[in-house]
């Protein structure tokens, strides 16, 4: 056992164990390896036996050394792929239908399939690099590769995909509450009641529920809120395939003198998640496994880690969140057709606003939307922590006060700014392309040794051409979210 002093030396804000080594930006030449049973054996490439290789060797009284990744790992396999699957989990299945509407079900069927495929290359590039240098921080993956320059790359693309990722989840927070709990109470839709006010609510969301899961010391902890999460959603899909055989086809509209739900439908807000041009249906499925910030810290908390384990997680955690994908989506479709629109819940409220099984889906949609937001703002913590604070130990003043800074300033963001979707449309055509498929790619090009894979080597080609694709989807996004401002419409015209 660790003395507990020892222990608080080799933690980061995120709870991960920590190596000073990593953070100094040091050359690693030690190199773990995997055999086929998975256990890892250690390679030493250092010529010159540099320091590095010392955390490594059996110590002089021949007890085991003190590695960073010896603290950690108490998250169980379980715990591990809700955490994960809750990451990649976000508000883009309530868009799903509409994109199969557009592309029909072949087509998007094999764009689905394509994708989470790509994602699961994608993660076996980031273990693959993790694993050799014994590293398990995104940032430092991209210091090892690229010195500072990568460090903070990396650290910033993570800092602005999770900042948009948490702000479009308490932007739904912020316009679709109000509109449940006017629902459910049947209150007057010109009152100026607090409780009906999205601005309050936000901030009593945040601070009550979002915050103290933030302040939580590791990612581990939030298995069971993870869990939780994706069980609301699971309940999301069992009404879409419910209702499906309940409503008729085609469906008879709710009456539009109807007040209140007049009320609704001009409080709608066209969210991150979908968009009224086709073009964006790639994007949407290609961007609808992001969760690459989230794996290294998932990993290094995960019970007995070792590369193939926690490959399986993410194999699991991906097959999981297609199959939800690819129901809600047909099932949405095949209820409405070429009536859906791109956020899947209005379209129930044009049969019947006030349809109990319905608002129950939104009350659930929104507690996983919440409850989402804890995960995705430890990487963002982490990320702050490697960039500022590379050299500093773990401290819970500091590790509050960072959450508390992220929160503030993205409720702030959330409630007055004015075009906040814009301005998040290109922080996502822009950060995830290089989350998902161009750093991974890049950093497995750099640290894999030449003399174990050369640039020839079908590896390096492969991720070469991974990283390529990755430059591709990023030009296309930003071509149709320039296309859409210039016409005016799409995610740039939402309120």
């Amino acid at each position: 056992m660790m003395e507990s002093s020892q222990s608080e030396m080799n933690i980061l804000s995120n709870g991960k164990s920590h190596n000073l080594v990593d953070d100094v930006g040091m050359p690693m030449k030690t190199m773990l390896e995997e055999d086929q049973n998975g256990t890892q054996t250690v390679r030493f490439d250092d010529p010159e036996g540099g320091l590095e290789n010392e955390g490594f060797l059996p110590s002089a009284d021949g007890k085991k050394p003190i590695r960073f990744t010896d603290f950690e790992g108490k998250t169980s396999f379980g715990m591990s792929v809700f955490n994960l699957g809750n990451a990649i989990m976000g508000s883009g299945i309530l868009g799903l239908a509409y994109a199969m509407a557009n592309t029909g079900i072949l087509l998007f069927l094999f764009l689905l399939t394509a994708v989470a495929a790509l994602s699961s290359y994608s993660i076996h590039l980031l273990l693959k690099s993790s694993g050799i240098v014994g590293i398990r921080a995104y940032e430092q993956l991209g210091n090892r590769a690229f010195g500072t320059p990568g460090k903070m790359a990396a650290g910033i693309a993570i800092t602005l995909q999770n900042i948009g990722a948490m702000s479009s989840y308490l932007y739904i927070v912020k316009s679709e509450l109000p509109l449940v709990i006017q629902a459910f109470l049947k209150a007057d839709p010109n009152s100026d009641l607090w409780y009906l006010n999205g601005n309050y609510l936000v901030i009593m969301v945040s601070a009550s529920v979002i915050l103290p899961l933030a302040l939580m010391k590791q990612l581990g902890y939030l298995g069971y809120t993870s869990g939780f999460s994706l069980s609301c959603m699971v309940f999301f899909l069992t009404a879409v395939i419910y209702k499906k055989f309940q409503i008729p086809c085609p469906f008879e509209e709710f009456s539009h003198n109807s007040t209140a739900y007049n009320s609704i439908a001009n409080n709608r807000v066209t969210h991150l998640c979908a968009s009224s041009q086709t073009a964006y249906t790639i994007p949407i499925l290609a961007f609808a496994f992001v969760c690459h910030p989230e794996v290294l810290p998932i990993y290094t908390e995960l019970r007995n880690p070792t590369q193939k384990k926690m490959q399986k997680v993410s194999n699991l955690s991906i097959l999981v969140m297609y199959t939800m994908y690819f129901l809600a989506a047909l099932f949405g479709y095949l209820t409405f057709y070429d009536n859906v629109e791109p956020e899947l819940l209005h379209t129930y409220s044009r049969i019947d606003p006030y349809d109990t099984l319905i608002l129950c889906v939104r009350v659930a949609v929104l507690t996983a939307v919440t409850l989402t937001v804890p995960i995705v703002l430890f990487p963002v913590r982490r990320a702050i922590q490697q960039m500022i604070f590379p050299t500093k130990s773990f401290n819970w003043l500091r590790h509050i006060s960072i959450a508390l800074v992220l929160l503030t300033f993205i409720n702030m963001l959330v409630i007055f700014a004015p075009n906040i979707l814009g301005i998040f449309g290109i922080i996502g055509a822009t950060s995830a392309p290089c989350l998902i498929f161009i750093f991974p790619a890049v950093f497995y090009i750099r640290i894999v040794p030449k003399e174990d894979e050369p640039m020839t080597s079908t590896p390096k080609i492969l991720a070469a051409c991974f990283a390529a694709l990755g430059v591709s989807f990023m030009v296309m996004s930003l071509s149709f979210i320039i296309i859409d401002w210039t016409t005016g419409g799409g995610l740039t015209g939402g309120n």
